[in-house]
């Protein structure tokens, strides 16, 4: 399917009080192949305007840098996201709305209704991951994992799925999930308190997704019980204080070499 393209809001609805999932149609979503973890930038158009995308010619590092020369009042936003559900030629993304001061995805997914139109790219088979393999695996992330966590649950056997959400209110009717309540706890403090009373049998492997730092806490941590580093695939969704529009801090350019094998 092309990677480029738009998308246009059928319908909307909260699945929780802070997760609404927005369903979008558009051409080519009738030829995409489903696999877990599918992940894709959406592009959000600044008020008022169009969304505005730079041509497509297959070559994703040429598509970016013309992303990146169109004028600044112009430039949609771009943010990264995960394929909740295909039905046919519609997909489902969920947003989280995060309490206070909103970001330029929040704020559009708050008031988000049938009709408007998003850019997006992707999803690119080029970058997907494998399934972990194992026994045993372990599955580990907060809210912004959750539709990943979501899908890889259909695809693994014999998954230890945690999930940290705010609270009760915010679980999602999904099986074998183990939910963490933070409850006014630090973000990712409860998570990784569940992951470290967990029997791992020797073996196992891990998928672990959400905020960077607690995903990285979580990764050194299962390094520490003996899990291969090769056997834990892992992703930063966010990073506590900075956008995707800020530079990578050290942490970030570490875990990008990992992941490339360097």
């Amino acid at each position: 399917m092309t990677a480029i393209g738009l998308l246009e809001v059928t319908a909307v609805r909260r699945v929780t009080p802070r997760a609404a999932r927005v369903t979008f149609t558009g051409d080519g979503l009738d030829e995409l192949e489903p696999w877990p973890d599918q992940q894709l930038k959406l592009l959000f158009p600044p008020p008022g305007r169009p969304v505005r995308l730079p041509a497509a010619d297959g070559d994703v590092m040429r598509w970016y840098q013309a992303y990146l020369a169109i004028p600044e009042d112009e430039r949609p936003v771009m943010r990264s996201y995960t394929v909740r559900g295909r039905h046919e030629d519609t997909i489902d993304v969920d947003f989280v709305l995060h309490p206070g001061e909103a970001g330029p995805a929040t704020a559009w997914a708050r008031s988000a209704a049938p009709g408007q139109v998003l850019g997006r790219y992707g999803p690119d088979a080029a970058y997907r991951r494998p399934v972990p393999a194992a026994d045993t695996v372990l599955l580990a992330g907060d809210e912004t994992a959750l539709p990943a966590i979501a899908t890889l649950l259909s695809e693994v056997d014999n998954a230890v799925a945690f999930v940290e959400v705010a609270d009760a209110a915010e679980e999602q009717p999904l099986p074998n999930v183990r939910w963490v309540h933070r409850d006014g706890a630090e973000h990712g403090s409860r998570l990784l308190e569940a992951v470290r009373g967990t029997a791992l049998p020797e073996g196992s492997a891990a998928w672990l997704g959400g905020e960077a730092s607690t995903v990285r806490a979580l990764r050194r941590h299962l390094v520490e019980r003996g899990l291969d580093k090769s056997a834990i695939e892992f992703t930063g969704y966010w990073r506590r204080k900075l956008t995707q529009d800020d530079a990578p801090t050290p942490d970030d350019l570490a875990d990008a070499r990992e992941k490339l094998g360097g």
